[in-house]
C-alpha cells in the first residue's frame, strides 16, 4: 500500500493476457525487445491487467481505475489472447481492507479498449445476450470524446472496442462525462491528465499531495520495459504524440519526483525514476 494525501493506493492484478511482441514495441526490432522480455512460440508477451484502487476512508470514497478484461470471452477468443481474468481479484482486495464491491463509489475509465475495461459489464444470462453492470452503484467517469470515439472507431483500432463492454453504461444511469482539455475532478487530492497518443482523450487519474504526484499512466507506458522513450506501441494511433507525452512524464518523474503506476507490467505496480529522458533509470519500485 502507498499513501498519498488522503488516499491509500493499491495496484490490483485482475488477470493476464498476451499480445504480439512486435505490436507492443512498434518499430523496435525483436533483436532488441527480445532481450528485455520473453515471448511464447506465437511471439506473444505476457501482460498483466492492473486496477488502481484508491481509498479515502474518511470520506468513504473508493475509486477504481480500470477493470481488466472481464469474463465475457468465448473459449476461442480467450485462447487467442491467452486471457485469464480473476473475477474475485477486486472483491478480495477490498475484503482485505474491510470493504466490498458495494463500497465502490467511482470508476475511472481511462479508455474503452477491452483489456482495460471489459470488466465493466458481465453477461446477464446467456453469452451474447444482454449485459449487466459489474459495479451498478458506482459512478463511471470517462472523457466524452473517448466515449464518442469508442462508438465510431477507425479501421486501425475498431477491434479493441467491444460494444458489450460499455453499451449498458448509459442506460444504467452510471455515466459521468469528463469534458474539455483541462477538466477538474470531483474529488480533492485528485487531478486529471488527458493524453492523445494511444487513443483520443485517454483519461488518467493523478493522485497528489503537497509533496507527491502519482500518475496512473495507462497505455502511454504499459510496462516497465516501455520506459525507453522510443519504445512505443504499434497500437498507438498517434505515435509522435505518445513520444511527446512520455517525454513530459519522464521529465516530471526525473526532475520533480513524480511516480508512475503501470496498467500492464506483470511484476511491478509502479516506479520512481532518475537518469535521462532517453534512458530513465528505475530508482524506486512502489509498494502497491
Amino acid at each position: 500500500m502507498l499513501r498519498i494525501g488522503r488516499y491509500e493506493l493499491y495496484s490490483v492484478v485482475t488477470g493476464a493476457f498476451r499480445l504480439d511482441g512486435g505490436a507492443m514495441f512498434g518499430v523496435v526490432p525483436k533483436v532488441l525487445w527480445g532481450n528485455a522480455v520473453e515471448c511464447d512460440e506465437a511471439n506473444r508477451i505476457i501482460l498483466a491487467t492492473r486496477t488502481l484502487l484508491a481509498v479515502d476512508h474518511d470520506e468513504k470514497r473508493v475509486i477504481l481505475a480500470d477493470t481488466g478484461c472481464g469474463t465475457k470471452w468465448s473459449k476461442e477468443l480467450a485462447a487467442r489472447f491467452a486471457i485469464v481474468h480473476d473475477r474475485d481479484a477486486i472483491p478480495n482486495a477490498l475484503s482485505a481492507i474491510g470493504m466490498s464491491i458495494d463500497d465502490v463509489t467511482d470508476i475511472v475509465v481511462t479508455h474503452l479498449h477491452f483489456d482495460h475495461n471489459g470488466g465493466l459489464t458481465e453477461w446477464f444470462d446467456d453469452p451474447g445476450g444482454p449485459t449487466t453492470l459489474r459495479f451498478p452503484k458506482a459512478r463511471h467517469w470517462i472523457h466524452k470524446n473517448q466515449w464518442d470515439h469508442a462508438h465510431h472507431p477507425n479501421y486501425k483500432d475498431r477491434a479493441s472496442y467491444l460494444k458489450e463492454d460499455f453499451d449498458g453504461l448509459e442506460s444504467g444511469g452510471v455515466l459521468r462525462f469528463v469534458e474539455g482539455d483541462r477538466p477538474g475532478t470531483p474529488w480533492p487530492g485528485v487531478e486529471w491528465f488527458i493524453s492523445h497518443g494511444h487513443t483520443p482523450y485517454q483519461l488518467h487519474p493523478v493522485f497528489t499531495d503537497s509533496s507527491t504526484r502519482l500518475y496512473f499512466v495507462g497505455d502511454l507506458i504499459p510496462t516497465v520495459v516501455h520506459l525507453r522513450l522510443g519504445w512505443v506501441m504499434a497500437y498507438d494511433l498517434f505515435p509522435l504524440t505518445t513520444l511527446r507525452e512520455k517525454e513530459m512524464l519522464f521529465r516530471g518523474a526525473i526532475e520533480q519526483g513524480w511516480l508512475l503506476a503501470f496498467p500492464h507490467d506483470p511484476k511491478i505496480g509502479g516506479v520512481g525514476l532518475s537518469g535521462t529522458l532517453e534512458r530513465p533509470i528505475v530508482t524506486q519500485t512502489l509498494p502497491i
